[in-house]
């Protein structure tokens, strides 16, 4: 079973104008996106992940005990994380649900405590990698961060929202000011409503 590049879900040019240009995503959606299916299909052909879910791919190939996984899991993985993060973001705004702003304030304090964190996961990650909005098994909501490809997924918990700092993520619209991306992110382009709906 061969995993395909999905569609995005609107118009290369439909972010631009919340500062996700249209270059930004034919890089990053049409050839680093497209890599990890690619590369993914060819590393799981003919071996015992060749026909199981992305999902059992992920959590069976993450090994916790390694600083660098393996070419299985980190394709698999990023192919994985990309296809969350085109549906996290949209081009309407969207007012956060308030069912999601409960459970925010909840457990940070205030959504804008919870930006905060965020953002500074975000930036604090050293080189590349994700910064993600979490629910635990206890059904609390947590901010975490990870390297490279990994996700909530090996830590048994359930991404809500997650947002790729790899630099081929905001280089062309934001040059070296992740931090700037983060908040443009946070304000401009999540779909909250997508986010409620992974509760």
């Amino acid at each position: 079973m061969a995993f395909e590049l999905p569609d995005l879900p609107y118009a290369h040019d439909a972010l631009a104008s919340k500062g996700m240009s249209a270059e930004t995503l034919e890089f990053h959606h049409d050839l680093h996106h497209n890599a990890y299916v690619t590369n993914g299909n060819k590393a799981i052909e003919g071996t015992e992940w060749a026909d199981k879910s992305m999902e059992e791919i992920i959590v069976g190939t993450y090994d916790a005990s390694a600083v660098a996984q393996n070419g299985i899991f980190n394709n698999i993985s990023q192919l994985w994380n990309h296809n969350q993060f085109w549906e996290m973001m949209g081009p309407d705004s969207s007012a956060m649900p308030g069912e999601l702003e409960k459970a925010i304030t909840e457990s940070f304090g205030s959504v804008d405590e919870f930006k905060s964190q965020f953002s500074a996961a975000g930036a604090g990650q050293f080189g590349s990698g994700w910064c993600w909005l979490v629910k635990d098994a206890d059904g609390g909501l947590k901010v975490t961060k990870t390297e490279n490809g990994v996700n909530p997924l090996c830590f048994g918990q359930t991404a809500l929202l997650g947002c790729d700092v790899w630099e081929h993520s905001y280089y062309i619209d934001f040059r070296n000011k992740r931090p700037v991306y983060l908040t443009n992110f946070l304000d401009n382009l999540v779909n909250w409503e997508n986010v409620a709906s992974r509760l």
